[in-house]
């Protein structure tokens, strides 16, 4: 599976995680919230932080009984190198309006 495969929602995710050290599910929801400007229910954020765990794009640890953080994985990495890099072949040709 590579990030194509992935939701744009579920892309989203991956890059936050990598953008911080730990963060928890809250934390990671708070940051796209104030990014996308929309209301992000856990009904929809766990289940997909779940998907980016089980394909190995995500490690999972727990901070405490209740709350877990996430960290990407090396796989994770890579796969969003590659992302960019399939973006900038396209992007580097764009006419400046």
């Amino acid at each position: 599976m590579n990030l194509f495969n992935l939701s744009g929602f579920q892309r989203d995710l991956l890059i936050v995680i990598a953008g911080h050290e730990r963060p928890s599910g809250q934390d990671v929801k708070t940051d796209l919230e104030e990014n996308l400007n929309e209301e992000i229910n856990h009904g929809r954020l766990y289940p997909n932080l779940d998907v980016l765990v089980k394909e190995g794009y995500v490690d999972k640890g727990q901070i405490d009984r209740r709350t877990n953080y996430y960290t990407i994985s090396e796989k994770g990495r890579e796969a969003l190198r590659e992302r960019r890099e399939w973006e900038e072949q396209y992007l580097q040709n764009e006419v400046p309006a």
